[in-house]
């Protein structure tokens, strides 16, 4: 088959060519170790509390960071074998056109944390500014940001690594979370912070629900990367292990940083943290330059995601279009909550991802190019049990437009104790591989 692109840094949507697969398990682990490193993973832990008291806060931590990353690891095995993107890879699961659902999900998520990325970063960024040098300029920090994220994304997975992420990211941002991690702990009170009571309003597994989504976002994205993995080894230890470190050590900080600083809004941190000085706000910085690759991965996943329904646009012109879309976007609007946003993205990608498994565990544990290319248009089944299991997380917490949780309460939703990701998941998934197994996988194209 004739690729789409021949330039390492924007390979479309073929499979990956055996010269390319050059990551190996340490490139890999680096990637998402970096990628793991975020100031929306610090929001995010900032969130469990005080609802949670901090043991049960750890607890859903650790919950959601087992189930999630074994999700994202998985699908960084499966990218790794198939070797296209995440999206492409949908097709066999799906249909060729039943991928195109996902795919317009996922642009619109990628596009979305992009501009959550550019938005987090600015406002730290003039925080840094206004406390060092007396300005804020927040519209100035957004473009910069946004044209280095725009910069990176063209490299490519491999450009990345090699050029960002193996020469700069990995002595800066070790040093910068070890300090911040000691800055964060230094004076407070830890026995009278593990002794509070939680307030109430969430249990321990809506708080692993509230992780696991800021885990599973990643998942659609994972093979992005992963298809240039030397082997699904290590792909899934790399992906794995890569991205626990740093995602549970944030998280923790998160919270820790909540109560010690009694901090009520979550958005207030990068503030907090400047104000505590020149070193804590030097240690602020490396984390916001390093933080520019969240943007950088969203707006290159949209972009390779958009190239599923869209495979001779050239890929340097989707990476400008949705970098400089989420640019505006930063511009116009403000940083607001968004914990309901996580539990929507669970809701959609976490039965998503429990369909693909089904499948290609049906397949024989592996994807051959015919799978994903040959696949019939449609394949309603699958999609059903994608819905069936969407539906049923949201039956049992719903998230979104007020509306919608309003009507989806009327439903009188019982309460399991154990959150919504894993009956979501053990629903869709069942009904996926029941109804491969009952019926057979089709027939492709080729055969």
């Amino acid at each position: 088959m004739e690729p789409h692109r021949r330039i390492e840094g924007s390979w479309g949507i073929d499979p990956v060519p055996k010269r390319l697969r050059v990551l190996g398990m340490l490139d890999t682990g680096l990637l998402w170790g970096n990628l793991g490193v975020s100031l929306l993973v610090i929001v995010a832990g900032a969130a469990l509390v005080p609802a949670l008291s901090l043991p049960d806060a750890l607890v859903a931590i650790l919950l959601g960071c087992v189930i999630g990353i074994a999700m994202l690891a998985v699908a960084g095995a499966i990218g790794a074998d198939a070797r296209v993107p995440g999206m492409v890879l949908m097709r066999a699961p799906l249909g060729r056109r039943g991928s195109y659902l996902p795919t317009g999900i996922n642009v619109l998520q990628g596009l979305g944390w992009t501009v959550f990325e550019l938005l987090i970063i600015a406002t730290a960024a003039a925080a840094l500014s206004d406390e060092l040098f007396g300005f804020r300029a927040q519209w100035l920090w957004t473009i910069v940001f946004g044209a280095a994220a725009l910069a990176l994304a063209l490299l490519g997975p491999i450009g990345f690594v090699r050029r960002f992420v193996r020469r700069f990211a990995v002595w800066t941002v070790p040093v910068a979370v070890v300090y911040l991690t000691w800055w964060a702990l230094d004076g407070a009170d830890l026995g009278a912070l593990w002794d509070a009571p939680g307030e109430g309003g969430l249990s321990v597994w809506q708080g692993a629900d509230i992780v696991v989504g800021i885990t599973v976002s990643w998942v659609p994205y994972a093979a992005d990367y992963t298809r240039f993995s030397r082997s699904r080894r290590g792909a899934l230890l790399g992906t794995g292990v890569g991205y626990f470190v740093p995602d549970a050590w944030l998280l923790t900080l998160g919270a820790v940083l909540v109560l010690s600083y009694d901090l009520s809004d979550p958005a207030a941190l990068p503030a907090a943290v400047v104000g505590a000085g020149l070193a804590t706000a030097l240690a602020l910085f490396a984390l916001l330059v390093t933080e520019t690759d969240e943007a950088f991965a969203n707006a290159y996943s949209a972009a390779v995601s958009l190239q599923n329904i869209a495979p001779r646009v050239p890929q340097a012109t989707l990476i400008v279009l949705v970098t400089g879309t989420a640019t505006v976007g930063a511009l116009v609007i403000d940083l607001v909550a968004y914990q309901s946003f996580l539990f929507l993205l669970g809701s959609v990608f976490v039965p998503l991802f429990a369909v693909l498994l089904a499948d290609w565990l049906a397949a024989g544990r592996h994807y051959s190019t015919d799978d994903v290319f040959g696949a019939p248009a449609w394949r309603p089944g699958l999609i059903a049990a994608w819905i069936a299991g969407f539906a049923l997380y949201q039956w049992l917490y719903p998230s979104g437009p007020s509306w919608w949780v309003d009507t989806v309460a009327k439903l009188n939703p019982p309460d399991w104790g154990v959150g919504a990701t894993m009956p979501s998941f053990v629903a869709s998934f069942t009904l996926a591989f029941a109804l491969t197994v009952a019926v057979g996988r089709p027939r492709t194209a080729a055969a």
